[in-house]
């Protein structure tokens, strides 16, 4: 699971979770509540933790064993929403089924596609779950859009 690959990215480095934080200048409480599971990493510090440490979201999400980090990336908005489009569209769906999906509304995805909102990690892992896709690819990070 993902929380467990963080504390294992965590602990392979010797770093506390107060180091983590400290990065991504949040509270240690916080960023222990990644790490245990009880909230999902925002998808802009799971950049920043990619970026960091040179690894690939499908590592750190547990897609793949397989570490291909990438470099450096800023996550946009604008990009994801593109590419989220584009997978509606290549899987027949509309935005209102997207929504259904998600279990939230069509102007939710709207937003998304237009890059006006930035997509919730947590509906990002699901979609890429269902749709055997790069978490790397939909945000951008990568052009291989199957795992």
């Amino acid at each position: 699971m993902m929380n467990e690959r963080l504390k294992d990215i965590r602990e392979e480095r010797g770093l506390l979770q107060k180091d983590l934080a400290n990065i991504f200048q949040i509270s240690r409480k916080s960023y222990s509540r990644w790490e245990t599971g009880e909230i999902t990493i925002p998808l802009t510090h799971l950049n920043t933790l990619c970026n960091y440490f040179n690894l690939s979201m499908d590592y750190v999400i547990c897609l793949t064993r397989k570490n291909t980090g990438s470099g450096r990336h800023e996550l946009d908005a604008k990009k994801i929403g593109s590419r989220l489009k584009e997978l509606r569209k290549q899987n027949n769906l509309s935005q209102m089924d997207l929504a259904n999906f998600l279990n939230t509304t069509q102007s939710t995805i709207s937003a998304y596609e237009s890059g006006k909102t930035t997509i919730l990690t947590s509906f990002a892992l699901q979609i890429v779950k269902k749709y055997k896709i790069s978490l790397d690819w939909l945000c951008g990070r990568s052009n291989q859009e199957k795992k």
